[in-house]
């Protein structure tokens, strides 16, 4: 491998071994007249006259010192591997026009991607991104109707698929969600109720199995991420407390990496305000409506004034489109506002399939769908 004489990681004057250079030894003084070595020629010519009274001369500035060499620097083998995957081409293109080249000419021609095509990896490549530990995002609006549950089952899709599974979609109701009744269906109807009640089973670490949670949790299969559904049994009566909360929260961080909470409407309820607190982001879902948006906002300020800092580095919106046509007007307006309020403020589009109330049919979601959610996902990842 050559390199340039320019490039300072491989210089071929520096040292091979980093070894500083040595000054020339100084002048004994046994050897040295009028500051010349012994061996130097003497001076000629009349010696020098002294200055007239008043008159200064000028001093020969003090030597400076030979700077020491910096140690040479190599390139280890993990930077090596770190710089190959930083230059790894993204391929050619299968999107649009530039697609339908490749595949006519059966590759002979080969475009590389456009815009649109990159930022589409480029936002699968942001959510692959490893974590240093497992994360939690919880979905928060106090009004019914702000697509929480939608929000976390399309993001649990999203992170699922792209990720290679590792995600648990939580129903946090204080009372009875709708997170199992939108996801898909399982052999058991057990719940965070349940899980609550046979906590004992999974104290110690060294014994108890993410295959344990099987009886607790449900598989959403091709979407590769399980839910956790809230209480479904209408005869029981109570609420979920914070320590209940930090119970189940604890033991879902030791088998999944990332955590999607579908939170209640009760901004006061114990379990509620122990999810935002224990929220590493927080997501703000709404729809293009003028109450749930003031709902939205009418919580931020309720969390402002609660003491949480930095609201608007730890929260990204979310706007669903209600219906096929919106009021554009309210849509810049609610986008403007939460812009402000908010790190970032992404659209997702109309979709029948997550408004039919039924269960989320997870591979009919629209392309438009996916791209949007891709994209929201894309910036939760980065926020964390």
């Amino acid at each position: 491998m050559s390199h340039s004489s320019t490039d300072p990681l491989f210089d071929p004057l520096s040292d091979p071994i980093g070894e500083r250079p040595t000054s020339p030894p100084p002048a004994d003084e046994h050897t040295a007249v009028r500051g010349l070595h012994v061996g130097a020629p003497a001076p000629t010519g009349p010696p020098p006259s002294s200055p007239p009274p008043g008159v200064r001369t000028a001093s020969a500035p003090p030597p400076v010192a030979p700077s020491p060499a910096e140690p040479r620097r190599f390139m280890t083998a993990t930077d090596f591997l770190d710089r190959r995957d930083q230059e790894l081409a993204l391929g050619a293109a299968t999107w649009g026009w530039r697609g339908r080249v490749r595949r006519w000419t059966g590759g002979l021609v080969a475009p590389a991607m456009g815009p649109k095509e990159r930022a589409y990896e480029a936002d699968r490549a942001a959510i692959q991104k490893d974590f240093d530990g497992p994360r939690t995002i919880a979905f928060v609006n106090p009004k019914g109707g702000a697509a929480k549950t939608t929000g976390v089952l399309a993001a649990g899709y999203t992170f699922g698929t792209v990720r290679g599974g590792g995600v648990i979609g939580w129903d946090n109701n204080e009372t009875r969600g709708t997170l199992g009744i939108r996801g898909a269906r399982s052999t058991h109807r057990n719940t965070t109720r349940e899980l609550l009640d046979d906590l004992g089973r999974f104290e110690d670490v060294h014994q108890s199995r993410i295959g344990d949670l099987g009886a607790f949790v449900r598989s959403q299969g091709d979407a590769h991420f399980d839910v956790l559904a809230s209480d479904e049994r209408p005869d029981v009566t109570g609420v979920i407390h914070a320590a209940d909360f930090a119970e189940v929260h604890r033991l879902l961080e030791r088998f999944y990496r990332i955590l999607l909470v579908d939170t209640g409407n009760n901004l006061r309820a114990e379990n509620w305000l122990a999810a935002a607190d224990a929220a590493d982001l927080l997501v703000v879902t709404s729809t293009i409506r003028e109450d749930t948006g003031y709902s939205g906002l009418w919580m931020l300020d309720a969390l402002q004034d609660a003491g949480h800092e930095n609201l608007k580095y730890k929260t990204i919106t979310v706007l669903s489109d209600p219906s096929p046509k919106v009021d554009e007007a309210l849509a810049r307006d609610l986008v403007q506002v939460y812009e402000q309020r908010t790190r970032g403020v992404y659209r997702v589009p109309y979709d029948p399939a997550l408004v039919s109330g039924s269960v989320v049919p997870y591979a009919e979601l629209s392309a438009g769908t996916r791209r949007s959610w891709l994209r929201a996902c894309a910036a939760m990842t980065a926020a964390l």
